[in-house]
């Protein structure tokens, strides 16, 4: 990588295969969800990933690039949710943990689109940089509603 727009056609490209990794790994982690309402923001944020997928290659497209390499970062945080999903656990501290996997993944993606939102700008590739704000902003919310949900019910039944 010599320049910036290389990078930051890597950074999408990381993008890319995260969101397509976290589109495989949401089922699963709603499924073992006991609470309705993680299991239905587990399933609302999964329909949310695809239309992230899509803008990504979106961008991907406009920059004449393919995805990349396997987002590594993303695997190893793919991995320790999974690890969730085995353990024989009370089924309130499953969905506690479940919930703090997720935001794991949902902080490393708003840092991801972060960085590239910001390399686009740099670039002047501004219809690019709304995009990934747009994409900034809902992955916010994601971690917002999990928060919520986790501070008023989940960790509140983990906890007795």
């Amino acid at each position: 990588m010599q320049t910036l727009e290389a990078l930051f056609v890597h950074e999408i490209q990381d993008l890319h295969s995260a969101e397509s990794q976290i589109i495989e790994a949401l089922p699963k982690m709603a499924k073992a969800a006991s609470s309705r309402e993680l299991k239905r923001a587990l399933e609302e944020h999964l329909e949310v990933t695809r239309g992230h997928l899509s803008r990504v290659e979106q961008i991907l497209k406009e920059l004449g690039a393919k995805p990349g390499k396997k987002c590594k970062g993303m695997e190893g945080l793919l991995k320790e949710g999974e690890e969730i999903l085995k353990e024989d656990a009370d089924a309130n501290v499953k969905d506690a943990a479940l919930i703090g996997a997720a935001q794991k993944v949902e902080h490393y993606e708003m840092a991801g689109y972060g960085t590239a939102r910001t390399f686009a700008l740099q670039l002047d590739y501004d219809d690019m940089a709304e995009i990934l704000q747009q994409t900034l902003d809902e992955e916010g919310e994601a971690d917002e509603k999990l928060t919520e949900l986790a501070e008023s019910k989940i960790n509140v039944k983990a906890d007795k």
